[in-house]
C-alpha cells in the first residue's frame, strides 16, 4: 500500500510556504516518524525494552 501525500502549489504562492504545508501534513500523518523508525530493523524484544524504559 503506497500513499502519496500532495500538496498543490496555488497561484503566485512561494515555494518555501508550499514546503511549509508539506511538511506540516506530513508531521500531522505520521509518515516521517513512520519512515524513521522503519529504516532499521528493530528485534520485537527491542521495541519492548524501548517501550518500557520510556514508560518510567
Amino acid at each position: 500500500m503506497t500513499m502519496a501525500t500532495e500538496v498543490r502549489v496555488k497561484k503566485g504562492e512561494v515555494i518555501d510556504r508550499a514546503l511549509r504545508r508539506l511538511k506540516k501534513k506530513l508531521d500531522k500523518e505520521g509518515t516521517l516518524k513512520e519512515l524513521r523508525n522503519r529504516r532499521h530493523y528493530e528485534k520485537p524484544s527491542e521495541i519492548k525494552r524501548k517501550a518500557k524504559k520510556n514508560r518510567r
